[in-house]
């Protein structure tokens, strides 16, 4: 909770453009009021006459023209967005972000554990004669025993007996690979078809996980990965709204392609490591830099960097290294959240408009009218303190 208050706090301080702009506006502004006001006071009387009138005139015009209005409405329109999307269960650590998530046009996603629940059940197991499918499962449980991965703790779920570590004398991790482990005196190799690419290994459209025994091809275990229920629905929403959408996945292209059939996203990338999702990003970012800004959708410790390279990243509540690395995180998980981001990021930027334009299009107005002696002090005090 204090990591999240933190956050928020620090949200404030990430200003938008809108702000920046203001900020800056706001020194310039003020010193030529000031000077137009005391030209006003006692520089026109010289020449108009009636000292006392022109000094009023002044008066009311330093007060129309306090800045006050455009300094306080367009922070706050950016607060009040940080605080609506908080409600919703969205944190946003900066109004920059809501800024940029308002121009977004292309929103790349990972697939296990965003589009997917990324809770892995083993499906099925396929031996080889010399090896008992239970053997498997219970190698492969050994191996994956110290595995953060949703495969491997899928798999040591479902073997569900007590593992002795001192049966495992190696393990040796081969990041976004596989695993090459020594158990009970044996050999393991388990992994991607990447990983046991020696072997000749069938074509899936399920993600799997291939084991080989003392080098020899043993078997594969199958999972099933179900789709987030409102996936679907999120992406045909972007859709809609000319926000063209990929997918950047570890998992192999059959297994990609074939929850894609549902989801119809633009664009599949798929057998990819961590530095590859980081390049393909680089690629799209690249693609789409004269069209509008891109966003990236992730949970794992693997998208941490593609999180922080996008033009906004945006996680799931997963790995505390994603958290970090994002702009904004959905605090329950819900994919379809996004749509209510983007809305009110939009809806934000059109109030900080409107604040923009109305503010000084009344100051003006006022100012004008004081000119000429149609307007007075509590005509000035309202076009300032009242806007």
């Amino acid at each position: 909770v204090s990591k999240i208050l933190e956050l928020v706090e620090d949200a404030t301080v990430k200003k938008s453009s809108h702000e920046k702009f203001i900020t800056k506006f706001a020194k310039i502004y003020t010193p030529i009021v000031v000077g137009l006001a005391f030209f006003i006071a006692f520089v026109v009387p010289i020449f108009a006459g009636d000292f006392k009138e022109w000094v009023y005139k002044a008066l009311i015009f330093l007060v129309v023209s306090c800045p006050c209005a455009l300094v306080v409405s367009v922070p706050l329109s950016f607060f009040g967005g940080i605080g609506g999307a908080s409600k919703k269960g969205i944190l946003v650590k900066g109004s920059n972000y809501l800024q940029i998530l308002a121009k977004v046009k292309s929103f790349v996603f990972d697939k296990t554990g965003t589009l997917t629940k990324g809770e892995f059940a083993l499906k099925n197991i396929v031996n080889e004669s010399f090896i008992s499918k239970d053997e498997i499962l219970k190698l492969a449980a050994y191996a994956q025993s110290y595995s953060t991965h949703p495969i491997g703790i899928s798999i040591v779920k479902a073997y569900n007996k007590k593992i002795n570590e001192n049966s495992i004398t190696k393990l040796e991790e081969v990041p976004g690979n596989g695993i090459n482990a020594t158990i009970f005196g044996k050999n393991i190799k388990i992994g991607s078809k990447k990983f046991l690419s020696e072997f000749e290994l069938p074509n899936l459209k399920e993600t799997a996980s291939f084991i080989a025994v003392d080098g020899k091809f043993a078997g594969y275990l199958t999972f099933e990965d179900k789709l987030r229920d409102n996936s679907f629905e999120l992406i045909k929403w972007l859709k809609d709204n000319n926000i063209k959408t990929a997918m950047l996945t570890g998992d192999r292209l059959e297994v990609a392609l074939n929850i894609n059939e549902k989801l119809k996203i633009d664009e599949v990338y798929a057998e990819l490591l961590p530095a590859d999702k980081l390049t393909n990003l680089e690629k799209i970012i690249n693609e789409n830099s004269k069209n509008g800004t891109v966003a990236y959708i992730g949970d794992g410790i693997n998208d941490a960097p593609v999180l922080a390279r996008a033009d906004v990243g945006i996680s799931m509540l997963g790995t505390d290294a994603a958290m970090e690395a994002s702009d904004i995180v959905l605090m329950d998980n819900n994919i379809s959240k996004i749509k209510t981001a983007i809305k009110i990021s939009k809806k934000t930027i059109n109030i900080a408009y409107q604040n923009i334009v109305f503010a000084i299009g009344i100051k003006v107005l006022v100012m004008i009218l004081a000119i000429f002696g149609f307007a007075n002090i509590w005509m000035a005090i309202f076009a300032d303190v009242g806007v």
